[in-house]
């Protein structure tokens, strides 16, 4: 049985991987390999657990954030609130200001107008006044004018009298 050429080939393949395998174990490239893999192994654990304690503090951020949230919405309420008391305050203020106003008002036009009524009668009981002088003039004058005569010759005739 003789070996021909491939099978030759086939074996001193197989030599050299041996050999090659055994040189690769003397200088340590499985230690150098598995090291290698470990370092990697390693990164990526670290990797990992830096991944997760990035990712706690990411939550532990979203729930300040959201603590923070509520809280501004709460103080955004009551701001409303107070905001909206203070309207109500405010438009009772107004509203009780313009009912003294109102009230104020009022009193100084019935003041006017209890003021123009007084003139206006004091008006009228002066030109009732005058109205009477007038009459009383025209009438005297009327009486005198018929009575006047008459004293006036009797006043002649006194004085004629008395003369002579």
């Amino acid at each position: 049985m003789g070996w021909d050429a491939t099978t030759w080939a086939t074996v001193w393949v197989f030599i050299s991987l041996i050999i090659f395998l055994g040189v690769m174990v003397y200088f340590g490239v499985p230690k150098m390999i598995a090291k290698s893999l470990d370092d990697k192994i390693a990164k990526i654990s670290d990797d990992l657990d830096e991944a997760k304690r990035l990712r706690e503090e990411a939550q532990a951020l979203l729930a300040e954030y959201e603590r923070k949230r509520k809280d501004a919405e709460s103080e955004a309420a009551d701001i409303i609130t107070a905001a909206q008391e203070e309207a109500a305050r405010i438009a009772e203020e107004a509203s009780a200001s313009l009912e003294e106003l109102i009230t104020r008002r009022t009193k100084a036009v019935e003041d006017k107008i209890a003021q123009a009524e007084a003139h206006a009668v004091a008006e009228v009981r002066a030109r009732s006044a005058d109205v009477a002088v007038e009459a009383a003039r025209a009438i005297l004058a009327d009486q005198m004018t018929a009575k006047g005569d008459a004293l006036v010759d009797q006043a002649i005739k006194d004085v004629a009298a008395k003369l002579n």
